[in-house]
């Protein structure tokens, strides 16, 4: 079955600045890093700006792919099937700039938390919907295909019964051979 790409994710203008204030809030808890937001924000803003570029994240027909980083990119692909949790955060500067981070947590996956953390997607409730309908529509169709074999192998121990059966009138009816 071939993948065919249904969804792919979009995120908001508002997340680069997000990222920039959360971090010149963590940069000015320090009298050391007061000085140092002066070169935050040109900085900051020039690595927000390259990361938001390189984040993606598509819904195919059978997984999720999320690609990220700045100097080290990272592509996570989880089968849809794997899914178990999808939760929406939102903390109160999120709520301040209109953004949510999603999480994706899947079964098996090793250590706590989640496997993949997206933050800013727009329409992120209607993202995560989409994921949801077809990790459902994934889901009937391989039980669907687990019925249809259960239902051949059903059909052919019939036909197999059925040609035993056959065999054994034929052998009673049979002329018997002289002896």
């Amino acid at each position: 079955m071939s993948e065919q790409k249904r969804v792919s994710a979009h995120f908001h203008a508002n997340l680069g600045l997000y990222w920039l204030v959360s971090g010149a809030l963590l940069i000015s808890v320090s009298i050391v890093g007061i000085p140092l937001l002066l070169l935050w924000f040109p900085l900051g803003l020039l690595a927000a700006k390259r990361y938001i570029a390189n984040m993606s994240a598509e819904l195919t027909t059978q997984k999720l792919i999320v690609r990220k980083g700045l100097l080290t990119r990272t592509e996570n692909t989880v089968p849809l099937d794997k899914i178990t949790d999808m939760a929406l955060i939102q903390g109160p500067l999120m709520r301040l700039f209109g953004i949510h981070k999603l999480t994706v947590e899947t079964a098996g996956q090793s250590g706590t938390g989640s496997l993949i953390n997206l933050v800013g997607v727009v329409d992120v409730q209607a993202f995560r919907e989409k994921v949801l309908l077809q990790k459902s529509l994934l889901t009937e169709r391989q039980s669907t295909v687990v019925d249809n074999l259960d239902i051949d192998q059903l059909l052919l121990e019939n036909v197999q019964q059925m040609n035993a059966t056959l065999l054994r009138i034929e052998q009673a009816l049979a002329p018997h051979s002289p002896q």
